[in-house]
């Protein structure tokens, strides 16, 4: 193991992280558009951001293409913590895109707060190749991993032995959980040595209310200085206050999810003039139907949270 992992202190991923959607103007990044919308998130008080995840249509994205944007939004986030995701089937190219993105001045990339790495997709290995997979990039990678639990995805479930097992690592330090078994949330709780995220933006109270260190939520590029407050309220245990800043969102988030992410959410910043509402196939833009509830629910939920 490097020794500088082993001596580092552990990094603090407690707080609101937004998993950044990628902007396109026809079919090219629009580094513009995301600089804006960088700004946008920061000024809100969010506590991080994260580039180049499933949110980030990250898959659609050349390589040059994610470091060009892992640059863009450092540039328009100076000093804000950023984490960037991590993914694929194949070990070697992992690896070698994990020190790639690790690299730092010497490519002109920002220092990385930490990881978000998936479990290889398609495949599913068994749990001990999920060991060996985490174990593996975590040895290799000089920031610190965040496990992305979320079978619907990668089709590789992580059982709780296997997350229980990961956590004696030091360089892996916490959790974005969409693995949708509460029984396993809570014992990860319970045991208190990787941080817990919500990413599931619907379990984001539960979670928090939990113990949870905060969320990794996609829902809260809207209204984002009122997820800031939800999720404060909940981290100093104002349950009362945390839901009243809750309730009003729940019928937004269920929208915001009801075609494929990150549709909704470009057709929502695109009627606010953050970005265009364009994707790169395969994904499609909302339907217009669906942007129409959308748009209409985003007027009654601004309303409701004044």
């Amino acid at each position: 193991m490097n020794a500088s992992v082993s001596s580092r202190p552990p990094a603090d991923f407690s707080g609101l992280w937004v998993p950044l959607i990628t902007p396109f103007v026809g079919q090219a990044v629009d580094h513009e558009a995301l600089g804006r919308l960088v700004k946008h998130l920061v000024s809100a008080g969010v506590t991080g951001l994260v580039v180049c995840g499933s949110t980030g249509e990250a898959a659609a994205l050349s390589a040059e293409e994610q470091l060009a944007v892992l640059r863009t939004v450092a540039r328009h986030a100076p000093g804000c913590p950023l984490v960037m995701g991590v993914g694929g089937s194949n070990q070697p190219t992992a690896l070698s895109w994990l020190r790639t993105v690790n690299a730092g001045a010497e490519l002109d990339l920002p220092r990385l707060h930490g990881v978000l790495v998936s479990a290889p997709s398609y495949i599913r290995p068994s749990q001990a190749g999920l060991r060996q997979w985490f174990t593996a990039l975590a040895e290799a990678s000089s920031a610190p991993l965040v496990l992305y639990d979320i079978p619907y995805r990668t089709g590789a479930t992580l059982e709780r032995d296997t997350l229980l097992a990961l956590a004696d690592h030091p360089n892996i330090q916490a959790i974005k959980d969409c693995g949708g078994e509460a029984a396993k949330t809570m014992a990860l709780l319970r045991d208190g040595r990787l941080q817990v995220l919500a990413g599931e933006d619907l379990q984001v109270f539960s979670t928090l209310a939990l113990g949870g260190a905060g969320a990794i939520a996609a829902s809260a590029h809207v209204h984002p200085q009122h997820w800031v407050a939800l999720v404060a309220a909940l981290r100093t245990g104002d349950v009362a206050s945390a839901r009243r800043l809750w309730q009003p969102l729940v019928p937004l988030v269920e929208t915001l999810f009801s075609e494929p992410n990150p549709a909704p959410l470009k057709a929502s910043l695109a009627h606010q003039r953050l970005v265009e509402n364009a994707l790169r196939p395969p994904m499609t833009p909302m339907s217009l139907a669906g942007q129409e509830r959308l748009l209409t629910l985003a007027a009654q939920t601004a309303d409701a949270i004044g």
